[in-house]
């Protein structure tokens, strides 16, 4: 019988495979999402166990009633951490309200940010989390049958799922008749083909249906009518990952950590210009500062931080100035950005933040699903002109074009994918709209690395040593042995080898910028001493 005491005992008798990591800890990371990852064998259910694992879905089955379970996430202000923010408890609480023959459980595990693995790894490292929070939330609103959606490019972690899934039936904590409470619940694997936009609940939905993964118009809430036009919650992995922990420690206890709006902790996939990457799992309302400087030990090559984007393509970039600031809900959004998933892109002095938004903007063109036409063809035309700056082609007037394009697919897209495409638009804009009018009134650009606005030349210090002759790919470079050497315009690619390679000091080869070249006779002296 799977009691209490069975639960004891096993906790008693395990140990977990990687001790030593439970004695790592710093003064800013609390963590309860990635409390086992790392720790514990993902594939023994046994050690998950001895970290406590269970022991939630036992009080939840027979210490606990329907609505006090739904109390206790409500009371414990546990936020969707898929990016939204939606309270979880109001969720749930929605879909217990109506009383239907058949409602469904959803783990929306289609982690498609750029850089972004925090759902990944909590699924790779410690399925049983997500598992046992599922069965929690369908014995809270009444759902017998559950579905996790995870990408196919997760192989590892579907793979651990599978297995995850398999002991779980075997040993009673999923199928019929749970820890004989009378209980049954049923966890279906559905894998998804890599579309960004099946992020969206919506286009889940229609994908886990069979159909093509589009947004639907949401004439309803998916509480409401969701999949096959049921009752449906829909939790990312992470916020699943909370669940047991809140059950078991009680609603204050969530409450104590983060802040009094944002509750709890968020995981960040900490990537980019910054020394030590990675994931970090922190309270609500730790400052960008910390998160940057003591976790991930300061910028790389100890140079200035620029900009962080938080929020993955559809979130905004914040200026450094803004390095104070806590990282929650409400601040983010003060900031124009959001939380996302938990994307945290760090960037150094060097980044050209118009170019970022291209980048950006490249990615969310490219997986938009069509359905709507702000976002289809609002997208595109955001980009060409995007483009079209960084070519050094911009005009004036793209500046008015972008805001007016970024307001109106942000109004009129279907779906929050479309209505969040433009974000990263809208912040630069915001705070680097110098860097956009650099580049289209001065062909410059600030951070040098839009090639298109960039040129070489070689100084009369040049002693002809040939290395940048070698070392260039296109043969753009001409001079004899121990003579100043010259660059080809007209066949320089821009790629700036023979900049890496000069050995001398200063260096020979300098860069400067296109208009310059064709309007200033004396670009390079203006430009030599520009730091890059």
């Amino acid at each position: 019988m799977l009691n209490l005491e069975y639960l004891e005992k096993i906790k008693e008798n395990t140990q977990v495979s990687h001790p030593e990591k439970l004695e790592k800890t710093d003064d800013i990371q609390v963590k309860i999402a990635l409390r086992n990852c790392g720790v514990i064998d993902p594939r023994s259910i046994d050690e998950y166990i001895a970290r406590g694992g269970y022991f939630a879905l036992h009080k939840a089955l027979s210490e606990m009633d329907r609505k006090e379970i739904i109390e206790i996430i409500s009371n414990s202000m546990l936020r969707g951490r898929g990016g939204a923010g939606f309270p979880t408890g109001k969720k749930w609480q929605t879909a217990f309200d109506y009383d239907v023959d058949k409602k469904y459980i959803i783990c929306n595990a289609d982690e498609g940010d750029p850089g972004a693995y925090m759902d990944r790894s909590i699924l790779e490292n410690d399925p049983h989390s997500v598992l046992e929070a599922m069965a929690i939330a369908g014995y809270a609103i009444g759902s017998d049958e559950g579905f996790i959606y995870v990408r196919a490019e997760y192989p590892k972690a579907v793979e651990s799922l599978k297995y995850a899934i398999k002991d779980a039936e075997e040993k009673g904590f999923l199928g019929k008749n749970i820890m004989d409470s009378g209980f049954n619940f049923t966890i279906e694997l559905r894998l998804g083909s890599g579309a960004f936009v099946c992020g969206e609940s919506t286009a889940l939905m229609e994908s886990i249906e069979g159909k093509r993964g589009m947004p639907r118009v949401k004439i309803h809430r998916t509480a409401f009518r969701g999949l096959w036009q049921k009752p449906t919650v829909i939790n990312n992995v992470e916020t699943l990952a909370n669940v047991g922990q809140i059950i078991i420690n009680g609603a204050d206890w969530y409450r104590s950590i983060g802040t009094e709006k944002s509750p709890g902790t968020k995981v960040f996939s900490l990537v980019g210009d910054v020394k030590n990457s990675g994931l970090i799992e922190v309270p609500m309302g730790t400052t960008l500062r910390e998160i940057i400087y003591d976790l991930g030990g300061g910028i790389e090559g100890d140079k200035e931080l620029k900009a962080v984007q938080t929020g993955g393509p559809s979130g905004g970039c914040i200026p450094a100035k803004y390095l104070d600031s806590s990282v929650d809900y409400e601040t983010l959004k003060e900031l124009n950005s959001i939380m996302g998933s938990g994307g945290m892109v760090v960037m150094d002095e060097n980044t050209c933040m118009v170019d970022i938004a291209r980048f950006f903007l490249d990615f969310t063109c490219d997986e938009s699903c069509g359905k709507c036409v702000p976002c289809r063809e609002g997208t595109k035309r955001i980009l060409e002109i995007l483009e079209r700056i960084v070519a050094g082609k911009g005009k004036m007037e793209d500046i008015d074009r972008l805001e007016e394009l970024s307001e109106l697919v942000t109004e009129a897209s279907l779906c929050g994918l479309g209505k969040s495409a433009a974000f990263p638009v809208i912040s630069t804009l915001k705070y680097y709209k110098d860097e956009y009018i650099d580049h289209i009134e001065n062909k410059h650009c600030p951070a040098g690395t839009c090639k298109a606005l960039l040129s070489y030349k070689i100084e009369d210090n040049c002693i002809g040593c040939g290395t940048c002759k070698r070392n260039c790919p296109v043969g753009c470079i001409s001079g004899k042995v121990k003579e100043k050497h010259t660059i080809d315009q007209e066949k320089c690619i821009k790629c700036g080898t023979c900049y890496n390679v000069c050995p001398i000091k200063p260096k020979a080869v300098v860069k400067g910028w296109a208009y310059d070249r064709y309007y200033n006779k004396n670009w390079w002296k203006i430009n030599k001493n520009s730091k890059r």
